[in-house]
């Protein structure tokens, strides 16, 4: 069964970007998209496969096609928000975390 985390508030990640939190030992980035039924939010690995930096929270929220990603601030690869999955290598993945807002707060799962 999953424990859930208290991470933040949800005014602490501003609508369609993103912020770095420490889960145990693993860096998350949460991103919070902005939509007209309400805020939905993502969290996956903070860990740039590509570059090996630990930026993808930095990254700039957008859409290809019908998904939503993040690009990575260093050589640009998309991540889709909701699976991890790099759109230019499908055999790379980010580790994403199950979210929930509960009141005005953030969780993830561990």
């Amino acid at each position: 069964m999953s424990q859930w985390n208290d991470i933040c508030s949800v005014a602490d990640i501003l609508p369609n970007s993103g912020r770095c939190a420490l889960l145990g030992g693993d860096q998350v980035a949460i991103f919070r998209v902005a939509g007209g039924d309400g805020d939905t939010f993502y969290a996956l690995a903070n860990h740039d496969p590509f570059s090996g930096a630990n930026v993808i929270s930095r990254g700039i929220v957008g859409s290809l096609g019908e998904r939503l990603v993040v690009a990575s601030p260093v050589y640009k690869q998309h991540f889709c928000l909701d699976s991890g999955e790099c759109v230019e290598d499908g055999e790379v993945k980010l580790r994403t975390w199950p979210v929930r807002v509960e009141g005005d707060r953030v969780l993830l799962a561990s």
